[in-house]
């Protein structure tokens, strides 16, 4: 019964989030706020993840690929497609999840056990809008462009990480990456990014805004939003993944 409690109390949340704001002025200038403190803010940590990433796959790739039959392009189609398909997509959505989850849990439990929410109720403000729907959108805004950066590094990183190891060479690596392209694989990535991205905002901010108790349960909230996002992440991961792929 808890767990239709908690999805019952999500989707009334939801509902009160995306109910007209009184000010959209307001909004516009929490949603540019939010651009820069979800998205650019990670902007470091993606990049690094992301050249490591792409370098490790290539030399995997090119450990697993010993047979005389198979090409050496393969290294690079075999980068591409897994950071395009998996890698970006899903594993920095899910470290997204645990730097910006958290963040956003502890902030919005944070104003929940000081009482600002309830001051913000007071004033007649829809504090569920004012304080996730800027969240929401930024997310669903800005993470794509994170990681369509991700992306682009990671091949970067593979073809370093390839040219330097002798995995193969840079007119095999470049070949992999264009060889077969399919640009529909770019609206299915994409696609789990937006879902991911309203799955961390709104998931986190359910966690945060409905803490209870002092700065012990911040913490707790905060762990059980990265928790409950990465399932989430995974579980969505494989229904769009069949819906997508599965032929």
């Amino acid at each position: 019964m808890t767990l239709f409690f908690h999805i019952g109390r999500y989707f009334m949340l939801l509902f009160r989030v995306f109910s007209k704001p009184e000010k959209f002025s307001v909004y516009g200038r929490q949603i540019i706020y939010e651009i820069y403190s979800l998205g650019i803010g990670s902007l470091s940590i993606v990049s690094i993840i992301s050249v490591f990433m792409g370098g490790v796959i290539t030399i995997q790739a090119a450990f697993g690929f010993s047979s005389p039959w198979i090409p050496l392009y393969a290294v690079g189609f075999t980068t591409r497609e897994s950071m395009l398909l998996e890698f970006c997509p899903t594993i920095v959505s899910l470290i997204l999840a645990g730097k910006v989850g958290s963040n956003i849990a502890s902030e919005i439990g944070a104003m929940r056990v000081t009482e600002q929410i309830d001051a913000l109720e007071i004033m007649g403000v829809n504090s569920a809008g004012y304080l996730i729907l800027p969240k929401i959108l930024a997310a669903m805004l800005i993470n794509p462009f994170l990681i369509a950066i991700s992306m682009f590094l990671g091949l970067v990183g593979g073809y370093l990480m390839g040219i330097s190891s002798g995995a193969c060479t840079s007119y095999e690596y470049i070949f992999g990456i264009q060889a077969f392209f399919e640009p529909w694989k770019l609206y299915y990535s994409f696609t789990k990014v937006v879902v991911f991205a309203f799955l961390i905002t709104s998931v986190a901010s359910y966690f945060g805004y409905f803490t209870n108790g002092g700065a012990l349960e911040v913490g707790r909230s905060s762990t059980r939003a990265v928790v409950i996002t990465s399932i989430l992440i995974l579980i969505f991961n494989l229904i769009l993944t069949q819906l997508f792929l599965a032929r």
